[in-house]
This record gives structure tokens, sequence and C-alpha cells, in this order.
């Protein structure tokens, strides 16, 4: 079963490297989207961390994905 994990992505002085912290693991994308906005509203002005949903079979899938390097979107002439 597949669940909706909710990290906190820090990172570190040099930049190069992300840190990963799970917060919390639901089982439907409402719940944890209700969580993440709360998390956003309540963080600090002066922290630059990120709060993301990822939907993963585990824990290290979860971190597996978020590590993953992603391409750019391919903007098409008429979305611009």
């Amino acid at each position: 079963m597949a669940y909706y994990f909710i990290f906190k992505i820090s990172s570190v002085p040099s930049g190069l490297v992300k840190r990963l912290s799970k917060i919390d693991r639901y089982d439907s994308y409402r719940d944890a989207k209700q969580r993440v906005k709360q998390l956003r509203l309540d963080q600090d002005a002066s922290d630059a961390s990120t709060y993301k949903i990822i939907f993963a079979e585990s824990e290290l899938d979860a971190e597996d994905k978020l590590g993953e390097k992603r391409e750019a979107p391919v903007i098409q002439e008429w979305e611009k």
C-alpha cells in the first residue's frame, strides 16, 4: 500500500546536499495537504526549508523520489 509522506527539505550551507526529515505519513491526500498547509503557515520567516508531499510505497522509496534529478518541462509556444 502506498502512502503520502510529508518531508521537510533543508539545504546544508554548501548548497550541494539536501537534508530530508520525515514529518509524517498519511493515507489520504486531503489530510496530508491540510498538514502541509499548516506547517507552511507556522513556519518562521527566517527558515528557508520547504515542505513536500510525496506519494510512495515506503519511506525509503519517498526519499529516493525526492532525491531524483528531474528535467525541466518543455514549454510549448502556446503556453508562453
